[in-house]
């Protein structure tokens, strides 16, 4: 069996979730070099922060009573997360559409980081039943 189609452990949250922020601070600056509208990137900030506090919340509760049914409601969770984060993204982009952009690509920095740091870590991490 090749080594990426292996069960693996789930990677620690923290490092990808501090890569993201970390993406989302420093495009602060970027926005006022460039002379953006600083509330594209506040939405975007605040879009990608409430969507990763709620994954947080999500994946401590499954964690912690390990059933089917928190395996449910950790799915439509994450999936709920998308939607309501791509809903806001739409209204923005309605009202304003720079604005709208602004704030998606904000969210997009932060997430793509984190996600890419997510996939290096489980990828790189220990298989399945092994010890870490």
């Amino acid at each position: 069996m090749p080594a990426w189609t292996e069960p693996r452990q789930a990677p620690p949250a923290l490092l990808p979730a501090a890569a993201g922020g970390i993406v989302i601070a420093v495009a602060l600056p970027i926005f006022l070099l460039a002379g953006w509208r600083v509330s594209g990137w506040a939405i975007g900030a605040v879009l990608w922060l409430g969507s990763e506090a709620l994954g947080w919340v999500l994946t401590r509760f499954q964690s912690q009573t390990g059933n089917l049914a928190a395996a449910g409601v950790l799915a439509f969770g994450m999936l709920f997360r998308a939607i309501a984060v791509m809903v806001v993204v739409f209204a923005v982009a309605v009202s304003d559409k720079w604005l709208g952009l602004a704030a998606a690509l904000t969210y997009a920095a932060g997430y793509s980081a984190a996600l890419g740091l997510q996939l290096v870590a489980y990828y790189t991490g220990p298989k399945a039943g092994a010890r870490a």
